[in-house]
């Protein structure tokens, strides 16, 4: 499953790890990223979305239908 949410875009982050003796290590910072199913009430079906957990929080307030006509404006397949 790729880190990046369906909703809001978010991909992972690159940075450093710093150890104790400050040697740099290259690392990467992942959104928390979750499996959620909703019901798609316009369609008659459920829809399985890869979200972010604020991709989540988006979905509480605007609505699944909302928040899918986004996703396909984005040119996001579900």
């Amino acid at each position: 499953m790729s880190a990046h949410c369906q909703l809001t875009g978010r991909v992972p982050g690159f940075g450093n790890s710093v150890s104790h003796s400050h040697r740099r290590t290259s690392r990467r910072f992942d959104p928390n990223i979750q499996r959620k199913r909703y019901w798609l009430a316009g369609e008659g079906r459920h829809v399985r979305l890869t979200l972010s957990t604020k991709g989540i929080k988006t979905v509480d307030a605007i609505g699944v239908e909302a928040a899918v006509a986004r996703i396909r404006a984005r040119g996001g397949k579900v």
